[in-house]
């Protein structure tokens, strides 16, 4: 999928390397805005992670904002696993995330995984709202902190 849009503010592209600074950036603070905990990671290995590991087993897409041309949010998926999705936070309660799943679903096998904090109520409402049911869960995180895993089926 290389543009796709969404609205008519913004659209979805593939990630590229220039995008690093600014979806690490809105990665690590609407992560800490949603746990309540700075990030473990340093912003440097987080953009290692996003440029060099993710990749190669995730297509990586960011939404831009035509206007202002800069990302305001991200996804990190394969045929059945949501492994990343954040919004910037001046951007949240628009429809991007919404989208963003609609996009992942179609792009799916039909059925999905992830992974979300036990302290991220806002997130599990979201997933739950577009039809993801939790099926388990742990701590066996870098956060240290309790999880939830949610799938979602066709």
């Amino acid at each position: 999928m290389e543009t796709t849009l969404l609205k008519h503010d913004f659209e979805v592209i593939t990630f590229e390397p220039q995008h690093t600074q600014d979806v690490v950036c809105l990665w690590r603070d609407s992560m800490q805005a949603a746990i309540g905990i700075p990030p473990v990671h340093t912003f440097e290995s987080q953009a290692f992670f996003l440029n060099h590991i993710l990749p190669e087993t995730h297509n990586i897409y960011v939404v831009i904002n035509n206007e202002t041309r800069q990302p305001v949010a991200f996804v990190a998926i394969n045929d059945s696993e949501v492994n990343q999705l954040y919004v910037h936070r001046d951007y949240q309660s628009m429809g991007l995330g919404s989208q963003l799943l609609v996009m992942v679903k179609q792009q799916s096998s039909g059925r999905l995984s992830l992974r979300t904090f036990e302290n991220n109520i806002r997130a599990q409402q979201f997933y739950e709202r577009h039809g993801f049911v939790a099926i388990g869960g742990d701590a066996e995180n870098e956060e240290g902190l309790p999880d939830i895993l949610y799938e979602w089926r066709r």
